[in-house]
């Protein structure tokens, strides 16, 4: 009996260890073969509403027949990127407005959290007040019907995690110069650059609003960033709030370089530059945002409409319109776009869709390094 117990004991170990070797050598191809939750399921687990058939959409956007968007972009943009999505959908009656600025986009956020801004269907989602916003946007998933080509949409435009925002561009940060003031062969070329005396004491413009500086975490990290900031507001730049009308100043003699504006921003510039004197440098690693987000607001009146526009903003001939009207601001995802083949083969430093969250706070740490300075050029 005893003898019986231990070769019974043994044997179970026997086939426990030899179960043990199995898993470590096979068990990961047996569970990956195993079928997970589908791209529907998880989208149904986490109270997202999904639609699989396209024409389905367009049925219901025939319907609906208006669209209302509110977005942060240009005039001219949205000219004619209107004129060519009626083209596209005569069906739907297609209204956008303009929303530029921080400020602005702030106010907007107030009237919708107020239940104030009912009749817009496109809303702008504010990359500072990002997760407020949540709560006021539909939850459909479009980066699921992205990934399954319901929709066609590079599905890195859209965010992962909160699966209903979506970024239609893509803004980077070069720096910009007076090559009048200050010759090509002297403009930095590096971020450590503008650490060197001959920039010190006014040499050069920064923003008291630091998201040039903050693109640098994801590639840098923090720490490495904030000590860049101090020793950069040790130099004692010229503060000035907003890019536009310090290149105003450039162009006209009054400030030789400035640090990190956008780049659709300096070649906005330059083709209002008849004296040819602005120049710009691209510093690695580039600073890369996606923006602006925009989202379908929670109850609106044409929310199938608004999902061809999303659709059609991401299309090939809506980024070009970008390029030509924004200028220069294509998604970096939209292959054969001005961005993509600006920033081909650069060393990147991307605020990824997890780190929408996090930005409002790394510039928080920045403007603290850099003192809280006020602006002298508003």
């Amino acid at each position: 009996m005893f003898y019986e117990l231990v070769i019974n004991q043994a044997r179970s170990v026997k086939i426990v260890l030899l179960f043990a070797l199995g898993f470590f050598l096979f068990g990961h191809s047996v569970f990956a073969a195993s079928p997970g939750p589908t791209l529907e399921q998880n989208a149904a687990a986490q109270s997202y509403a999904f639609l699989t058939n396209r024409e389905e959409i367009i049925a219901k956007a025939r319907k609906e027949r208006k669209l209302r968007v509110m977005a942060n972009l240009e005039r001219p943009n949205i000219k004619a990127t209107t004129s060519a999505f009626t083209k596209k959908y005569p069906f739907i009656d297609l209204y956008v407005e303009e929303a530029q600025g921080t400020e602005q986009l702030q106010r907007r956020f107030l009237a919708i959290q107020s239940g104030m801004a009912k009749e817009w269907d496109i809303i702008p989602v504010s990359t500072d007040l990002y997760s407020q916003h949540l709560p006021y946007l539909w939850k459909v998933d479009v980066f699921a019907m992205a990934s399954r080509k319901v929709l066609a949409i590079p599905p890195q435009m859209i965010d992962p995690k909160n699966r209903n925002v979506m970024a239609l561009f893509t803004r980077f940060q070069v720096t910009a110069y007076n090559k009048q003031m200050l010759p090509s062969a002297q403009a930095p070329k590096t971020w450590e650059d503008f650490l060197k005396p001959e920039f010190k004491g006014r040499k050069f413009a920064a923003d008291v609003r630091p998201q040039e500086i903050a693109g640098l975490v994801p590639a840098w990290g923090l720490e490495r960033t904030v000590e860049f900031a101090r020793r950069l507001a040790a130099q004692q730049p010229i503060w000035i709030r907003g890019a536009s009308r310090t290149l105003t100043a450039m162009m006209a003699g009054e400030i030789p370089l400035l640090i990190g504006p956008n780049f659709h921003t300096v070649k906005r510039a330059q083709s209002k530059d008849h004296a040819e004197r602005l120049e710009y440098v691209v510093l690695e690693p580039v600073p890369l945002r996606l923006v602006p987000h925009v989202a379908v607001q929670l109850g609106a009146q044409h929310p199938h409409a608004a999902l061809l526009w999303l659709e059609w903003m991401a299309s090939p001939e809506a980024q070009q319109l970008a390029d030509e009207h924004e200028p220069l601001a294509s998604s970096v995802y939209v292959r054969g776009g001005a961005v993509e083949k600006e920033l081909k083969g650069k060393k990147l430093s991307v605020a990824s869709w997890d780190d929408q969250s996090k930005i409002e706070d790394w510039q928080g740490k920045i403007v603290e390094a850099y003192g809280f300075p006020k602006a002298d050029i508003r």
